[in-house]
């Protein structure tokens, strides 16, 4: 009998793939990759598994990997999607598939399967990420096969199958979106949100952020302490990884911090309207950028913002695994190395503003950049700088005159 590990979530599709994969004839384990996700009784969901037929069913605790080893290197990074989005979801993927190929790797499983469907990206990123790390084990993605496709067309008869199975879901036929949620963020899509007439922001129900309007009506302040880009303090505690995003998700989104509405481009082609809440994540970035502006070199920073949108397109994309990736990372580590300081930063009504900052590491030297008399700096240099950056110039226009 074949072995397969299968990426199971308790829900609707990974329960119904569970018992189809079985009646495929395969041993299934199944592993629930803990990443903050939210859930009435992991235990339960364990059961749930074993209770369908997996050979056995375990929970893996990735919180504080997720955070500290893939969500803080890319904000190191500033990457965002297409400028607005954080990748929360993007992010996950590649450790979902790590924990659980680790696990084929124990029970010597030759395929793993997930629950991602052949429209969106995640299937992209299970994929890649298999095939970088196991080439050698097989991928099932049975909303890619045919004859599962035919025999579950839609959810009802998902529910159906479960209701005959005696699987216990808590699933209807009817629901106005989909939600996908670990400790980073929540994203929120399909059903009634790919009506681009609809509201999204009033049509979700958030659970990580208020709305802005009802924020409290005063300031609130917080502050992060960074060591070489990676934030290790808030308000002057010292912090895990995960402790920093759980400590900044619950400030953040009282305040009404961290929520957007955008249509993005998918990597299989279409364009798809998704909302999404970060409120832990959208402070961080901020903090991080303004400790960046006391300690980074400039011409390092115009390079970092340059390749930053090549950074989120691929792990967007699913390249989390791949060479180029690793010698990107390389490269932001070193830039990272004098990115130390603390920011103290205004949080009022979905709006971020920054208080104070500083470093040991500041580059920022009042007595250069005065705008007072005395000081190091020679305004008369100046005059022979611009005359150099403007000799090409110059040579342009007596052969190429502009009209004025």
């Amino acid at each position: 009998m074949p072995t397969c590990v299968l990426a199971y979530s308790g829900g609707l599709d990974t329960s119904v793939i569970l018992g189809w994969l079985l009646e495929e004839g395969y041993e299934v384990h199944a592993v629930y990759v803990d990443l903050g996700q939210p859930c009435e009784d992991r235990q339960a969901i364990l059961e749930k598994a074993r209770r369908i037929g997996a050979k056995s069913a375990r929970i893996v605790d990735a919180q504080e990997e997720l955070c500290r080893d893939f969500a803080f290197p890319v904000m190191q990074w500033q990457a965002k999607y297409e400028g607005m989005y954080l990748l929360g979801t993007s992010i996950a993927r590649p450790l979902i598939s790590k924990v659980c190929l680790q696990v084929a790797r124990e029970v010597g499983a030759a395929a793993y399967a997930h629950g991602a469907t052949g429209k969106g990206n995640d299937q992209c990123r299970f994929q890649l990420a298999a095939e970088a790390l196991a080439p050698d084990i097989a991928v099932i993605a049975p909303w890619r096969i045919e004859r599962f496709r035919a025999r579950f067309p839609g959810r009802s008869e998902m529910i159906a199958y479960c209701r005959q199975k005696d699987i216990p879901v808590k699933a209807s036929a009817a629901k106005p979106y989909s939600s996908d949620e670990n400790c980073l963020h929540i994203s929120y899509e399909a059903g009634k949100l790919e009506d681009l007439g609809v509201n999204g922001v009033g049509l979700v129900e958030f659970g990580m952020t208020v709305a802005p309007q009802q924020a409290p009506d005063q300031i609130e302040q917080v502050s992060i302490g960074f060591e070489s880009g990676v934030p290790v303090r808030v308000n002057g505690q010292s912090r895990t990884a995960f402790q920093v995003i759980s400590e900044l998700n619950q400030i953040g989104g009282r305040n009404g911090i961290g929520r957007i509405d955008m249509v993005e481009n998918r990597f299989v082609g279409m364009k798809s309207r998704g909302v999404y809440e970060a409120p832990g994540m959208t402070v961080l970035y901020a903090a991080h950028r303004l400790i960046e502006q006391l300690t980074m070199d400039r011409d390092l920073m115009h390079l970092r913002d340059r390749l930053a949108p090549e950074v989120a397109e691929m792990v967007y994309y699913g390249f989390w695994y791949h060479a180029k990736l690793d010698a990107l990372m390389a490269l932001i580590r070193e830039a990272q190395r004098p990115v130390s300081g603390e920011v103290r930063l205004n949080l009022y009504k979905g709006n971020l503003m920054v208080d104070n900052r500083s470093s040991p590491n500041s580059l920022y030297d009042e007595g250069i950049a005065t705008m007072e008399g005395g000081g190091s700096y020679n305004q008369t240099d100046a005059e022979g700088f611009l005359r150099i950056q403007g000799l090409p110039i110059r040579v342009q226009a007596r052969l190429r005159p502009r009209k004025r």
